[in-house]
C-alpha cells in the first residue's frame, strides 16, 4: 500500500489489445485514479497523467507508431508499455522509444510491488511540485535482464549491472570485457548483436535519459545537469541532447515545465519594469 503523501496516482490508460481485456489489468490498481482514454486526448496538453499505461496483448506496427507520436507530442508524459506477447527485439525497441517502464504480463507479485513503487515516487514528486529529480531510471526489462532465456545475455549480465551502477561515470571498454571474461572486441561484437547497438550508445541513451528526467523534474541549472549526466563539457552535453532529442536542453525544459517558464518570465519582466521606473524625488528641501 502507498503512503498517504504519495496515494493515488493518476494513471490514463490506453486498450490496444485485440479482446478488450485492459480493465481487468487495471482492477490491479484499484487504489489508484484510473480511467481509459484515447491517444487524442492524451495529445491534448492540458490532460494531467501521473502516468500513461499503453496495454498490449499483441503490438502491431499501429500500435507502436502510436506511442511513438504520443511520446513526440508530448515528451515529458511518462509511459508504461504493458505487453502479454514479448520478445528481445521488443524490448530494445521501448528503451530506444524513452518508455519509461517495460512491464511483461501477466503481472507477479514481485514485479507488481516494484512497478507500485516506481509510481509511488513519481507520484511524490509531483505532489511536491517537480522541485526535485525523479530517481527512477528506466531499468532494464525482463528480457534485456534475461538469466536462463539467453546465454548470450547471461555473459553480458556482469556488464550491464556495472553500467547500470556507474553510467554517469568514464567506463572503458576493456573493463567491460574483463568483466565478462571476453575481449574487448568480442564484447563489442556481442554487445551490438544483443541491443542492437553499441555499448557506448547504449551508456549515451541512459545519460540522455537521466538528463531528460532532472530536465523535467528539477530548477537544476542546465550545466549541472549535464556533469551530473556524465557529461564533461557543457558543450557537448547540449550538442548531443539536441541530436538526440531534436531540441535543446532549455527549449525540453520549457516544454515540460511550461508554468515554471511563465513564473521566470514574468520575474524578469517585473525586474525589467523595476528598472525603468524612475527614481522617487526626494521630499528633502535642497540645501541653499
Amino acid at each position: 500500500m502507498m503512503s498517504n503523501a504519495t496515494m493515488y496516482p493518476v494513471l490514463r490508460w490506453v486498450d490496444l489489445t485485440h479482446d478488450g481485456s485492459t480493465t481487468e489489468l487495471m482492477a490491479h490498481f484499484s487504489d489508484c485514479h484510473c480511467s481509459l482514454t484515447t491517444f487524442e486526448a492524451l495529445g491534448d496538453a492540458g490532460t494531467f497523467a501521473d502516468m500513461v499505461c499503453l496495454h498490449y496483448d499483441r503490438p502491431d506496427s499501429r500500435g507502436l507508431n502510436l506511442a511513438l507520436e504520443l511520446k513526440r507530442a508530448r515528451p515529458a508524459l511518462p509511459i508504461t508499455m504493458f505487453t502479454v506477447q514479448h520478445s528481445e527485439e521488443l524490448a530494445v525497441w521501448a528503451m530506444r522509444a524513452r518508455i519509461w517502464e517495460y512491464v511483461v504480463l501477466p503481472l507477479d507479485a514481485d514485479e507488481l510491488r516494484r512497478y507500485r513503487s516506481c509510481l509511488a515516487q513519481l507520484c511524490q514528486v509531483r505532489q511536491q511540485g517537480r522541485h526535485q529529480g525523479i530517481d527512477h531510471l528506466p531499468t532494464l526489462p525482463d528480457s534485456i535482464r534475461l538469466t536462463a532465456d539467453s546465454h548470450r545475455h547471461q555473459r553480458l549480465a556482469p556488464a550491464l549491472r556495472h553500467i547500470e551502477a556507474q553510467y554517469r561515470s568514464n567506463i572503458e571498454q576493456k573493463e567491460l570485457a574483463e568483466l565478462c571474461s571476453m575481449t574487448p572486441s568480442r564484447f563489442s561484437r556481442l554487445f551490438k548483436e544483443a541491443f542492437g547497438m553499441s555499448y557506448q550508445d547504449y551508456i549515451q541513451h541512459k545519460r540522455m535519459t537521466f538528463a531528460q528526467q532532472r530536465l523535467a523534474n528539477s530548477q537544476m541549472p542546465i550545466t549541472s545537469i549535464g556533469y551530473a549526466a556524465g557529461f564533461r563539457d557543457p558543450s557537448y552535453f547540449a550538442r548531443a541532447f539536441k541530436q538526440f532529442t531534436g531540441c535543446t536542453p532549455s527549449e525540453y525544459r520549457d516544454a515540460c515545465q511550461p508554468a515554471a517558464r511563465g513564473a521566470v518570465l514574468e520575474l524578469e519582466e517585473a525586474s525589467r519594469l523595476e528598472l525603468l521606473r524612475p527614481p522617487l524625488r526626494s521630499g528633502l528641501p535642497r540645501a541653499g
